[in-house]
C-alpha cells in the first residue's frame, strides 16, 4: 500500500480482569458493595483510538503513524513497550509533566462495558502535537476520542476545528471518531452540537457510534431511549428508519462527506454525500465520486464466533473501514470489512488480538459467514 495515514488522539493504557459469566444479568446485582467478585487474570493492554484504531491499521497493512500523548512514568512506559513490538512507538510525546492515561476495563458477560477511566496527558493535547512532517505525506488522517481530551473540547472546540482545518491545508483526507460521553462530567456538558457544526465542515470521514451521535445532536430523544434500554443495550432500542439514518442526514448536512454510524452488536449504517462532498476529500485518498457519492446502507453484523469482550470492536471497525478506503476499495466492501473485523475482535478479551487479515476474512465471507 502506498498511501499512508497518521492516527492522532487519545491513548492510554487499559486493565481489563476477566470476568467469568455470571447468572445474575443485572448489573446493579453483580457490582454490590461489600461483595468479593472472583475474576480471572488481567489483560493490560494499550487503548485509545490512537492505539485500538491505529495499531489495527497497522496490523491490516497500512503505513500508519501513530500521535498519542503519554507520561513520563510507568504506565507511560508500559504503553511505550507495547507500540514499540508493533515498530509504531516514534511518533508517541513523551510528556514530564503529564501522567499516562489509564483505563479499568469492567466487561461483563452479557452487560455492556463499564469504564474507570484517567484521561491524563490526554487533556493537554493540542494542534501543537500534530506530527506536521507525517502528516504532509500522509493521503488520511485519524483523530480520536475528542470527548475525553480536555483542550480539544473546551472552548466550544476550538482545538478540535484548528486540528481538523490545518491538517486539510496540508493536503490529507480528514477522519474522525468520538467516545461515549458522560453527561455528568464537563465533556458532557459541552456544546456538542455547535462543536461539530464547526467541525464537520473540515470532515472528509465521520465515525461516531449511534449513542454517541444521539447524545450530542438529539438530547431529548436520546435521553428518551436512554430510558427506554434500562436493562438492554442502547443500540437494541435505536430504529434505523426514525432515529439512524436521520443522525447520518443531519452530520452529512453539516459538513460531513462520509458518515459511518456505529450501531453495536445491530451493525453499522453508512451514507454519503454529494459528488462535490465526496472530491473535498482531496486527491492523495483518490475516491472516485462514481463510485461514492450519493450512497447509503445498513450492513448488519457478522456472527462472532464468540463473545468475550466488546472492548476495542468499535476501533477495529474504523481501522477495517479506513484501511480498506485507503486500498481503494468500493463503499460497500469497506463497510463489510468493518463489520467482518467488529465481528473478530469481540472473540478476544483485547482490541488487537482477534483481528484477522482481508485475506482471512474473504476466505469466510466465500464460505458465507452467517450474519446476526
Amino acid at each position: 500500500m502506498s498511501k499512508k495515514a497518521v492516527v492522532a488522539g487519545h491513548i492510554c493504557i487499559d486493565i481489563t480482569p476477566a470476568i467469568p459469566k455470571q447468572k445474575e444479568q443485572k448489573i446493579q446485582n453483580i457490582l454490590v458493595p461489600g461483595t468479593l467478585i472472583n475474576v480471572g487474570n488481567a489483560d493490560i493492554h494499550t487503548g485509545g483510538s490512537v492505539a485500538n484504531t491505529g495499531l489495527a491499521m497497522k496490523i491490516l497493512g497500512a503505513d500508519v503513524t501513530l500521535a498519542g500523548k503519554i507520561g513520563n512514568d510507568e504506565f507511560g512506559n508500559m504503553v511505550s513497550s507495547i507500540i514499540d513490538k508493533y515498530e509504531a512507538s516514534s511518533g508517541l510525546i513523551r510528556s514530564k509533566g503529564d501522567s499516562t492515561s489509564y483505563s479499568v476495563v469492567l466487561a461483563i458477560p452479557g452487560v455492556d462495558r463499564i469504564f474507570l477511566h484517567n484521561p491524563g496527558a490526554n487533556d493537554t493535547f493540542s494542534v501543537e502535537d500534530l506530527p506536521t512532517d507525517a502528516i504532509k505525506e500522509a493521503a488520511l488522517f485519524h483523530f480520536g476520542y475528542p470527548p475525553l481530551m480536555k483542550k480539544i473540547y473546551e472552548n466550544e472546540g476550538a482545538q478540535l476545528v484548528e486540528i481538523m482545518r490545518s491538517v486539510k491545508e496540508e493536503g490529507a483526507a480528514t477522519s474522525l471518531d468520538f467516545a461515549a460521553v458522560d453527561p455528568n462530567t464537563e465533556a458532557g456538558k459541552a456544546d456538542w452540537k455547535k462543536i461539530l457544526k464547526k467541525t464537520l465542515p473540515y470532515v472528509d470521514i465521520f465515525v461516531p457510534s449511534v449513542e454517541e451521535l444521539m447524545f450530542m445532536l438529539d438530547k431529548e430523544k436520546y435521553k428518551k431511549l436512554r430510558d427506554e434500554s434500562v436493562d438492554r443495550d442502547f443500540t437494541e432500542i435505536a430504529d434505523i428508519d426514525r432515529d439512524i439514518k436521520p443522525l447520518g442526514e443531519l452530520c452529512l448536512n453539516m459538513g460531513a462527506g462520509i458518515v459511518l454510524i456505529k450501531c453495536g452488536a445491530a451493525g453499522m449504517y453508512y451514507c454519503t454525500g454529494d459528488r462535490e462532498s465526496v472530491k473535498k476529500s482531496g486527491e492523495r485518498l483518490e475516491l472516485n465520486p462514481e463510485d461514492w457519492a450519493g450512497r447509503s446502507g445498513f450492513e448488519k453484523s457478522f456472527k462472532p464466533d464468540r463473545v468475550l469482550s466488546g472492548t476495542g470492536a468499535g476501533d477495529t471497525s474504523v481501522a477495517a473501514f479506513l484501511t480498506s478506503v485507503l486500498n481503494g476499495n468500493k463503499p460497500e466492501e469497506c463497510v463489510r470489512y468493518a463489520a467482518a473485523t467488529g465481528a473478530c475482535c469481540v472473540a478476544a478479551y483485547d482490541a488487537l488480538s482477534g483481528i484477522k487479515s482481508f485475506e482471512e476474512i474473504d476466505v469466510r465471507l466465500s464460505k458465507g459467514w452467517e450474519k446476526v
